[in-house]
């Protein structure tokens, strides 16, 4: 069996050269093509002094001379220090003044004007050299890796993984996961964080082949790959995959549902999205993973074929310890919740201990096991359950509460879509600390007394939250990762005071929905969103819109049908709806020049008010190009919308049969000139 990444690649170099290595976009490299770029890019940082046991920090981009670079490093012995690739210049200088590195590798960032910088683009172009440097043979003790970690203080850590640490790492992946060497896996995520490199490095080890992806922000780069490729694997995180099922919507099971199998891991699956992706794609195996930089993958669960494991975290593999502590390291006996303490871990795939920081090795290590900060407990199978971080659990009046529990009973409730519990100082200074839940509304019908009696119904009633504070989406990092300090931040800015007034949780709250229950909606609501719709502000109050209400359903029928017919003749994207109760067509006189501003505000009031009602809506565009094509404008005609009007928006309403998803929003459009 191969020792190292760099040996398995030349392996798989030797014995399968044309099977398809790793690809980005048209882009597609061989094994065999893989190893001979690796060998050209090593024997040119060979002769700018690159050699065993030196720090390279190198760019993280998600692109084939990334990967190349990586492992050429690592073919000489040298050790791989990969960095995020919007890491600010301050984090770079930090950590490369840790590590004194021989060189960095990158065409956007450097780390000081003494460390010597190399495109990797060049490195990556490189023509073949007629004599190849040679490749360094390691043992299992030699360093190889330091993959940086940002700790509760702010300072970079660089955890130290030797030859025989990511061998074990790359097995226990492999094993835990099922990987096999005919799978394809897709891999959108950042190559400097532990998990996208462990994936990285078990697909090769395993002789499969990696495509990369630049993320997950487009659902629909996501479809193209895994049908260009025909992907079997995705790894994902929890936040991504709610992006990328609301951006796919009634495809999600077609397009994921050509996959053998899906890893989360960077942050526990949340539960509701264990008993959803399941749900959708009864024939993809759904795997959580858990794992750190220290350890790499450690913990695994098919939740698919263990539904009754739904909260655990996941079994350690066979020679994976696990045992639990007590606040003075002994210890824990017993299983069940009652039984919880700090997790701590040994085997093979630990790490050797922290780049320059003794104090803190030595009270990671200890007498051979990782101790984490996480509390934990087990069943009698096994099986692990998370409680929360050791300083995220709150003290209330002498009882310690687990946010993760609060959580997860919070999540059950159909009105919520997501949550976080904190814990804060008491201000009145009885219970000590007193427990927050921020949420995110699933919907209108969110309330926060009724969120109560359904806790109460759930947890003890020191665990119920003193405050519930609606929000419009949980701060996350860079992994998609809850950020709980974010909320302490927003707690204290804001005290008690709430963050959304109902006007914003109606705003922040709306989705859009396209499938309908066969409910109607009454004459006197439908008038309350028209009228809702002609108080919107109108450009010099010219008021020249239309309002065109259809509630018929032989009707709605009729223009649905019309609608997808003359849009598929004229080549004009229409998105489906199911079973509206009633559409509302805005108009305007296009001889105004406000017409398309006049008509956008209207609808958005529309819409905001059937939201307040507890009614879906959905924003349709195709008549906006379609109005002077037949039949549309005998139909519109017929329908009696002026001649002179373009259709800006059609609406349709309904309540709703599946609850809308709120997709991703972009978070760096905003300037603020103070």
């Amino acid at each position: 069996m191969c020792q190292t990444l760099v040996d398995a690649v030349l392996h798989n170099a030797e014995h399968n050269n044309e099977k398809k290595a790793l690809a980005f976009r048209n882009e597609i490299l061989t094994y065999g093509e893989l190893a001979a770029k690796i060998k050209n890019c090593a024997t040119c940082l060979a002769g700018i002094g690159v050699k065993k046991g030196e720090r390279v920090i190198l760019t993280a981009l998600s692109k084939p001379e990334f990967v190349v670079a990586f492992l050429a490093i690592q073919y000489l012995g040298a050790v791989t220090v990969p960095v995020d690739k919007s890491a600010k210049p301050e984090t770079i200088k930090r950590i490369a003044d840790l590590v004194h590195p021989v060189a960095m590798l990158s065409d956007t960032q450097k780390c000081g004007d003494e460390t010597r910088v190399v495109s990797l683009k060049m490195l990556y172009k490189l023509d073949t050299y007629a004599e190849f440097a040679q490749k360094e043979n390691l043992q299992k003790s030699d360093l190889i890796e330091l993959l940086f970690t940002t700790g509760t203080t702010g300072q970079p850590k660089g955890a130290k993984l030797t030859v025989g640490c990511i061998l074990a790492n790359m097995n226990n992946t492999v094993n835990g996961i099922g990987m096999r060497e005919s799978d394809v896996i897709l891999l959108p995520l950042p190559l400097n964080h532990s998990f996208g490199v462990r994936v990285m490095r078990s697909t090769f080890f395993v002789g499969a082949t990696l495509v990369l992806q630049n993320g997950f922000s487009f659902a629909k780069e996501i479809e193209n790959n895994i049908e260009t490729h025909h992907c079997t694997g995705l790894a994902a995180v929890s936040a991504s995959m709610d992006v990328i099922l609301g951006q796919m919507q009634d495809r999600a099971a077609e397009i994921l549902g050509r996959l053998r199998y899906i890893e989360i891991s960077a942050g526990s699956l949340e539960k509701r999205l264990r008993k959803r992706i399941p749900e959708l794609l009864p024939n993809v195996e759904l795997h959580n993973t858990w794992g750190s930089t220290e350890s790499g993958g450690a913990l695994f669960l098919n939740i698919s074929g263990h539904p009754e494991k739904i909260d655990s975290i996941g079994k350690p593999l066979e020679g994976i310890d696990v045992k639990i502590l007590n606040e003075d390291n002994s210890d824990v006996k017993g299983t069940g919740i009652e039984h919880y303490g700090r997790m701590a871990l040994r085997g093979a795939m630990q790490m050797a201990g922290y780049w320059d920081m003794p104090e803190l090795t030595a009270q990671t290590l200890v007498d051979g096991w990782l101790v984490t900060n996480d509390l934990v407990y087990t069943d009698d199978e096994g099986y692990i359950y998370m409680l929360g971080r050791a300083d995220d659990i709150i003290n209330v009046c002498g009882e310690k509460v687990s946010p993760i529990e609060v959580e997860n009973a919070a999540n059950d409730n159909e009105h919520v879509k997501e949550c976080a519990c904190i814990g804060v100082n008491d201000p009145d200074g009885v219970s000590g600390q007193m427990a927050v839940l921020f949420v995110v509304p699933n919907d209108a019908g969110y309330s926060e007394d009724e969120l109560k009696i359904f806790l109460s119904d759930r947890l003890e009633q020191f665990k119920i939250p003193a405050k519930f504070v609606p929000i419009q989406a949980l701060p996350r990092n860079n992994m998609k990762k809850l950020d709980r300090k974010a909320l302490r931040k927003k707690w204290e800015e804001h005290g008690k005071e709430s963050l959304m007034n109902p006007v914003i949780q109606t705003i922040m709250g709306r989705r859009s929905i396209r499938r309908f229950k066969d409910d109607k909606i009454d004459r006197n609501t439908l008038q309350m969103l028209v009228q809702a719709g002609m108080y919107a502000p109108s450009g010099h109050n010219m008021q020249s819109w239309h309002f065109t209400v259809i509630s018929n359903q032989e009707q709605i029928l009729r223009i649905k049908e019309k609608t997808i017919e003359t849009a598929r003749n004229n080549n004009v994207q229409c998105y489906g709806f199911e079973n509206p109760a009633a559409l509302i067509l805005v108009s305007n006189d296009t001889r105004n020049p406000y017409g398309c501003q006049d008509a956008s505000v209207a609808t958005e009031n529309i819409m905001l008010a059937a939201y307040s009602y507890g009614i879906g809506s959905v924003w349709l565009n195709p008549l906006m190009t379609l109005r002077d094509k037949e039949p549309i404008k005998s139909l519109l005609n017929e329908y009696g919308v002026p001649e002179n009007h373009t259709i800006w928006s059609m609406v349709a309403l309904g309540y709703a049969e599946n609850d809308g998803v709120m997709l991703a929003k972009k978070t760096d459009v905003v300037t603020y000139i103070e």
